[in-house]
């Protein structure tokens, strides 16, 4: 197994049925604090998004790449016997399986939890679904923007007055795939005190109605839906995207004090900061549409330069507003070692995207750029299986 002695969960190895994004994210942050994680795959087809989005190789997509680097992956056909058999062995040599398959089709193929936990009683089991498996919905497919519709998220992002909008990215999908690995790790920890697995279930609705987080409880206080607000905040005034005489910056100003040094030091109008109506932020919040439009025309005025140093020395967080790929390699992206550029066989080269977590001073390395399809099936199945994997005499 190629586990590094520094990293947290060297040692630790997972077995990853899942697919497309919540299940693979969960499986890839395992990956990345050290876990030896296996991706099983149909041998054909693989994973659906090796099919979406920009081609990286012959079996790999920048989507894919996304959310399954430190992974081996291997290919099984879980619909016939000796498919079955094969995964069954392995996941009885592992700490960790995830999968997110339809409800019940796990347990059709013998691999679901209670069938699997006969043989390995400390196994971590974590079912990814898209609702409550215990409920009325629990067959219903899951998939990010339907649940962003049913969970409200569209309803709260975008402008006030254009339609409910989803949100850039699958977010529904990428906040599932984080608190699934959270749930294995506190499952993880408390195995070592106990000795004995658990069956972690986790459902996108009921991720996605999280992320609601105070606009959900704000709609329950109110008893309506609030309202959107767009790039601006709804609880804090001054705080979102601002146009600069050349180019948006975004102005965060997080409490009084700011406030006064803002009106003070940057846009130089003190007499608002003295105005009864603005001094606090509850003020400026229920007078937002008399502060606004006088803040906009003098940012409006002032050259995005101009207007970041200001709002630097006067303590106030604010930055620019970069185009994607602007962001990706810009100097701080690149100090900061976050977009590296592995090996590929059939590429020549491609972008990983580093792990987020620095332990001990250091970021956690991409050891294994994210695989070609099945391209670890031997390796894996002798050195976990050998000579005992089935179909073999």
């Amino acid at each position: 197994m190629n586990a590094m002695p520094g990293l947290p969960l060297a040692g630790v190895r997972v077995l990853d049925f899942s697919r497309v994004l919540a299940g693979p994210l969960c499986g890839m942050v395992l990956g990345d604090f050290g876990a030896d994680v296996i991706k099983v795959e149909h041998p054909g087809r693989g994973d659906d998004t090796r099919d979406w989005g920009l081609r990286v190789g012959q079996t790999e997509t920048a989507y894919f790449n996304s959310m399954n680097r430190n992974k081996r992956s291997i290919a099984l056909d879980l619909q016939t016997p000796e498919g079955q058999a094969t995964a069954k062995a392995l996941a009885a040599q592992c700490d960790v399986v995830i999968q997110n398959f339809k409800f019940g089709g796990m347990e059709k193929l013998g691999l679901g939890y209670e069938q699997l936990k006969a043989d390995n009683p400390r196994l971590i089991y974590c079912s990814v679904s898209g609702y409550n498996r215990g409920g009325s919905e629990a067959a219903r497919p899951g998939y990010d923007l339907v649940v962003q519709g049913e969970a409200g998220l569209m309803a709260l992002n975008g402008e006030a007055t254009q339609p409910p909008l989803k949100f850039g990215v699958a977010a529904v999908d990428l906040m599932t795939g984080m608190y699934s690995a959270q749930a294995v790790l506190a499952a993880l920890y408390q195995r070592e005190r106990t000795g004995t697995g658990r069956h972690v279930e986790m459902a996108l609705f009921d991720c996605g109605l999280m992320i609601t987080a105070y606009y959900g409880l704000e709609a329950l206080l109110m008893g309506e839906d609030p309202p959107r607000y767009g790039n601006a905040h709804p609880s804090i005034v001054p705080y979102g995207v601002f146009d600069a005489a050349d180019g948006p910056i975004v102005i965060t100003v997080g409490n009084n004090a700011q406030f006064q040094r803002f009106c003070t030091e940057v846009i130089e109008r003190p007499e608002l900061a003295a105005d009864e109506r603005f001094k606090t932020n509850l003020g400026r919040s229920a007078h937002r549409a008399e502060l606004l439009p006088v803040l906009h025309a003098e940012l409006a005025r002032r050259p995005r330069a101009q207007l970041l140093a200001a709002l630097s020395a006067a303590g106030i967080p604010c930055g620019e507003v970069l185009g994607l790929h602007e962001a990706l390699t810009s100097p701080r992206a690149v100090e900061g070692g976050l977009v590296t550029v592995q090996p590929h066989p059939v590429a020549g080269s491609t972008h990983v995207l580093a792990p987020p977590y620095r332990i001990d001073g250091e970021r956690l390395p991409v050891r294994r750029p994210p695989p070609q399809l099945g391209a670890d099936t031997e390796a894996v199945l002798q050195e976990l299986l050998g000579d005992q994997r089935p179909g073999r005499s």
